[in-house]
């Protein structure tokens, strides 16, 4: 009897592993946005393979931090603003959704930005693709249905294996490429140092932490799918790491070597196509359009959500107008802000970009404070908290963050 029972629920087991597939690699590939392939292109060409070793640290920082908001998320049914108003009072956690709703306007703001570009590789002109692009992600986000947002969203997701072939089709050194993976080649240059701060703040964004926590909740995930979601967390930050490895060595094997420097993603697609030809170029290309319609799908979901849920108003794909104006409304304007700002002549989008990405160093650090409190009490997680061994993991990457971003700002201090 006992065996029969057994072998009955092997496939259940089996289906809800794929049931659990979607929050954390969503979150995950949504962090690969045009900040994140332009970062990790310009450190391909400038430093050739000289920075894929920090792709597994940040793979495990990553995992960290993912699979952390996913459990709180599957044991308390609460997200991430939920219970930084419950734990740290109104007014903390109005200041940290201030600073989340400008700093992931400003991110939305580059990846419409990231639209645009990419569109323009192929010969489209901006004020063609970015309306178009907004009409399509406000259609999306408003669709009412959470699992036909999260099925297209990982459908979109498909567009990374762009990457991969890119970097195949380049054919790099691969065995230097793998030395470079796991034997660190550490330079003492500001711009090496620079670029490997950027890393650490395109790998993991404040905005990812509430996504990742979210989307479990908005699944009704319990925790009895811990286990099941922490392979999608897992699963989720390896293959957005592989992404970032083959970016970085596509641009580290074709646009180093060369003496080209890149400044934008949409800058390493176009140097792309005279060095190693077009359809290198085509590939990046799409891939950048890509990853810039994922994320902008995301961040004003999950901007809103946040807001919503810290003030406890209501929230949700599920809701409609009259249910929840405030979620709805907030939505709206973001997209709308976002493509009339990068479709304006002449405006500064790299000194916008900056603003997030200074707003993105002060706010990480506190949220993973936050975070590693709220998971390590026990009156929260009964016996799903912390233990000492991922408390001092989690610890270890606050005070890497911390650092690194004190290094950042003293790097923009002086003008490097």
């Amino acid at each position: 009897m006992t065996k029969k029972t057994e072998k009955k629920r092997a496939p259940l087991d089996r289906r809800r592993v794929l049931a659990a597939m979607g929050p954390g690699m969503v979150a995950a590939l949504a962090g690969a946005d045009a900040g994140g392939v332009a970062t990790y292109s310009n450190a391909g060409a400038e430093f050739g393979f000289g920075q894929l070793w920090t792709v597994p640290v940040m793979c495990v920082l990553l995992i960290v931090a993912q699979e952390t908001a996913a459990r709180m998320g599957c044991v308390t049914g609460k997200g991430f603003a939920s219970l930084i108003r419950e734990q740290f009072g109104v007014r903390l956690s109005a200041l940290a959704m201030l600073a989340l709703l400008i700093s992931n306007t400003t991110v939305t703001l580059s990846e419409f930005a990231g639209i645009a570009s990419g569109m323009a590789l192929f010969n489209v002109p901006s004020y063609v693709s970015v309306p178009i692009a907004a009409i399509a992600i406000w259609m999306l986000t408003m669709s009412g249905s959470y699992r036909r947002i999260e099925k297209i969203l990982l459908a979109i997701s498909c567009v990374f294996v762009t990457y991969v072939i890119a970097g195949i089709m380049v054919k790099p050194d691969w065995g230097d490429a793998l030395n470079a993976t796991f034997i660190p080649r550490i330079s003492t240059s500001p711009t090496y140092v620079s670029l490997l701060v950027a890393n650490v703040g395109t790998t993991i964004a404040p905005w990812m932490i509430f996504l990742a926590q979210s989307n479990v909740v908005e699944k009704n995930a319990h925790e009895e799918d811990i286990p099941y979601q922490r392979i999608d967390t897992v699963t989720g930050a390896i293959v957005a790491s592989i992404i970032s490895w083959f970016i970085i060595l596509t641009t580290g094997a074709v646009l180093y070597p060369a003496g080209v420097h890149v400044d934008s993603a949409e800058a390493a697609a176009s140097a792309l196509a005279p060095l190693a030809g077009e359809y290198a170029q085509v590939l990046f290309g799409a891939g950048l359009v890509g990853a810039s319609v994922l994320a902008a799908c995301v961040l004003p979901g999950i901007t809103s959500s946040a807001i919503c849920e810290a003030f406890g108003w209501e929230r949700g794909a599920d809701r409609s107008w009259s249910e929840a104006p405030a979620y709805r409304g907030i939505i709206t304007v973001i997209i709308a802000f976002s493509a009339i700002v990068v479709l304006t002549p002449n405006v500064n989008l790299f000194g916008i970009m900056m603003l997030a990405q200074v707003i993105n160093g002060v706010l990480l650090p506190v949220l993973l404070i936050f975070m590693v409190l709220i998971a390590s009490d026990k009156h929260v997680m009964g016996k799903d908290a912390n233990g000492r061994a991922w408390n001092a993991l989690t610890w270890f990457t606050i005070v890497m963050v911390i650092v690194l971003t004190v290094i950042m700002f003293v790097l923009q201090a002086m003008g490097v």
